[in-house]
């Protein structure tokens, strides 16, 4: 392993020119020629080590919490997590535990890119989209309904512009930010122009994966609810089950290719070579980065929610819409100050949320290299702690 957050094979030398500081891609790890440790964990559970007495830790080796315990041999932890199999509390620590130590390069990421798309969205919102349809409210029902189509057409219209800013700014963050916290797990700082020269060549390819995603689950909704839609009325009943099954499958896919953005940066893969490599690794786990997950969805959308609302609240006083101009028939006119005041607290929002979730998605990448792959040796290796692996060591598939 190299001392950069590459994380390439052990022995992978360089080639093409490259310097030995650059990451190299890591070696398949669908054979028997995986060669990310000599050392593997024996099978069992933790045992204390044999001898006389108590082997002391490695110097550099930090408490191993729960693991310290019971006569097991202490984690190192040369960065912000215990090297390791985590549990979930770690693992949200450690994301929170890199925005700490990292602030100026998290927040220099962060808030550059959510100030450049705020501005666009703006922009785009307030000179681009066309006019919402008016609404009549004694329109007969075959009227209503044909409001309603061009309500939805229009409403399509206006995410799509939103949708790809959204899209351009998760690229950026995630490459950035994975840099960033692959460097903070060894223990090392790295400021924005590091983390940009390193994710740079990266970003191509993270862009066709990131694309990839919501297209390939837009089809797949496509063709759950359309059999239904060309039936008519009679195939309503249709088009609801398969969009519901529809949503079951991109669910499923979503969290089986959701380790693919760290491998793709990381391991310096491919597109589809990141999206295999991403559903190994969660074969066998896909409930457990489920709920990992949705759980940091939930606290980003919490704090979003709770950092949005005041500057909501603030910016309908300051423009002067009432919450009555909200159920009207054609919705408030915002102004300026609306727009400028509620877009300040996405960008604050966005500035807590987006470390996190990148966060969490990055660290559930190397706990589950970790499990499966004793990365943790090479990790240690890596961060100069001396002495590590030697000691008897357990199953890596035990723990929370």
């Amino acid at each position: 392993m190299n001392d950069t957050p590459g994380w390439a094979s052990p022995g992978s030398a360089p080639s093409n020119g490259e310097s030995s500081g650059v990451p190299q891609p890591a070696e398949p790890v669908d054979g028997a020629s995986s060669k990310w440790s000599q050392v593997q964990p024996p099978p069992g559970q933790w045992s204390a080590p044999t001898g006389p007495g108590p082997v002391p830790p490695a110097p550099g080796w930090g408490g191993g919490g729960a693991h310290g315990n019971w006569g097991r041999p202490p984690a190192a932890k040369p960065g912000v997590i215990p090297l390791r199999p985590l549990g979930v509390g770690e693992i949200l620590d450690g994301a929170v535990s890199t925005l700490r130590a990292h602030w100026r390069t998290v927040l220099a990421v962060t808030v550059s890119v959510s100030v450049v798309t705020q501005i666009v969205s703006i922009l785009v919102e307030r000179y681009l989209l066309p006019e919402p349809p008016e609404v009549d409210p004694n329109a007969t029902p075959e009227e209503a309904l044909q409001q309603s189509v061009e309500s939805l057409q229009a409403s399509l219209i206006a995410m799509g512009p939103a949708l790809l800013i959204t899209l351009i700014g998760t690229l950026l963050t995630t490459a950035l930010l994975t840099v960033v916290i692959s460097r903070s797990v060894l223990g090392r700082s790295v400021n924005l122009p590091e983390a940009w020269r390193e994710a740079r060549p990266r970003l191509p390819h993270l862009l066709l994966l990131i694309l990839l995603l919501p297209v390939g689950s837009a089809l797949i909704m496509s063709v759950g609810i359309l059999p239904g839609v060309l039936i008519g009325g009679a195939g309503v009943f249709l088009s609801v089950l398969g969009g519901i099954a529809a949503i079951v499958v991109v669910i499923w896919l979503m969290v089986r290719f959701a380790l693919a953005p760290p491998a793709l940066v990381l391991e310096r893969q491919g597109v589809i070579a990141s999206l295999r490599r991403s559903a190994k690794l969660v074969q066998g786990a896909w409930w457990r980065i489920f709920g990992i997950s949705l759980l940091t969805i939930l606290l980003a959308f919490l704090v979003s929610m709770v950092i949005a609302i005041p500057f909501t609240i603030i910016a309908f006083a300051v423009d002067g819409v009432g919450l009555s101009d909200l159920f009207s028939g054609n919705g408030p006119e915002f102004g300026w100050a609306f727009l400028i005041i509620t877009g300040i607290g996405s960008v604050i929002a966005s500035s807590v949320t987006y470390p996190i979730s990148a966060g969490v998605t990055a660290l559930l990448y190397v706990d589950q290299r970790i499990r499966r792959e004793a990365l943790d040796l090479e990790l240690a290796r890596a961060a100069g702690i001396s002495g590590y692996g030697d000691q008897p060591r357990g199953n890596h598939s035990a723990g929370g």
